[in-house]
């Protein structure tokens, strides 16, 4: 099973990556007080970096009357940050930054009760590939040196990653039936976490997304060895992908802001507008470009069909992996 950057960009229209996006018609609407920005993970991972970034993005152009709050609620790969938007008092001030494990924590904690479905479609705002990273002192400069050193490891080597069954979880679990490989995996509650402990070697590879790691790598501390993106990253142009390996895979992480379930129409077009004006900023546009994100915009439509279809493909990706 397949999640590659073609089949992302198929569930969007063409015209839409070319052009500007086409701003919501929001209403007189406005935020009352400030707006609770929730993270999908702990802090220092990608989607804590995203949230930040887009915070100071809307605070430096004053695009908003209130401030978004990051909150971090990473607990049970994202389930604390689901149960907080079902349950809370006032959905109209309440929205989540999200990645895959918006689709893969309520399938597998079905016990929730969450169905995605009832949330809020507000902004896809990129999709993010996946590296394998290792720490330098190890002295592996190639994917041969990294599978023969695993397995002469016999079970004992050590990985890390954001949570079970979820992005990372998905990706190694790729990786070591492709190889054979078999791995120790610890799960962390976000990139951050994850990253930190490689620098520290407290652990002995990661597949972060590249913003997670990319500090680390620029200090000379991470060595990248093999890409899942569709094609090679310009900024790894030396790292092979999987795919050329002889593997037909690769995987994103999708980097979306949703909104609470009932949240009010007017609501919704605001933050849709919000986040339309933050995708085609400078800045914006300067970060996907700085963090090796790929730029992907849905208007609302387009997301709750994407939605359905992600459900279905990580249903069968969970399955087809033991997951």
């Amino acid at each position: 099973m397949t999640i590659s950057k073609r089949g992302f960009l198929a569930l969007a229209c063409a015209a839409t990556l070319a052009a500007a996006p086409i701003h919501a018609f929001a209403a007189d609407w406005q935020p009352r007080k400030p707006i609770d920005f929730v993270i999908m993970a702990g802090p220092g991972g990608g989607a804590d970096q995203i949230a930040r970034f887009i915070q100071s993005v809307a605070e430096k152009k004053g695009l908003t009357r209130r401030p978004l709050v990051p909150n971090n609620k990473g607990g049970g790969s994202g389930a604390e940050a689901l149960i907080h938007l079902t349950t809370v008092n006032d959905p109209d001030h309440t929205i989540l930054v999200t990645l895959n494990s918006f689709f893969t924590t309520p399938i597998r904690q079905e016990n929730l009760g969450i169905d995605i479905m009832t949330f809020t479609p507000v902004a896809m705002m990129g999709v993010d590939p996946f590296v394998l990273w290792i720490h330098k002192d190890s002295g592996i400069t190639t994917v041969d040196q990294f599978i023969e050193t695993v397995k002469s490891m016999n079970g004992e080597y050590v990985m890390g990653g954001t949570g079970s069954g979820q992005e990372d979880s998905i990706v190694i679990a790729y990786m070591s039936e492709a190889f054979g490989l078999n791995v120790k995996y610890i799960p962390y509650d976000g990139g951050g976490a994850v990253a930190k402990d490689l620098a520290g070697k407290q652990i002995m590879a990661t597949v972060n997304n590249p913003a997670e790691a990319k500090g680390f790598y620029e200090a000379g501390d991470f060595v990248p060895l093999l890409a899942f993106s569709d094609e090679r990253m310009e900024a790894y142009p030396d790292v092979p992908t999987i795919r050329e390996l002889g593997h037909d895979f690769s995987y994103y992480n999708q980097r979306a802001v949703v909104g609470a379930p009932g949240m009010s129409d007017e609501a919704a077009a605001y933050y849709q507008d919000l986040f339309t004006q933050i995708y085609e900023s400078e800045e914006w546009q300067g970060y996907l470009a700085s963090e090796s994100l790929s730029p992907l915009w849905m208007n609302a439509e387009e997301q709750t069909a994407y939605w359905a279809k992600q459900v279905e493909t990580h249903r069968k990706l969970l399955a087809a992996l033991g997951g």
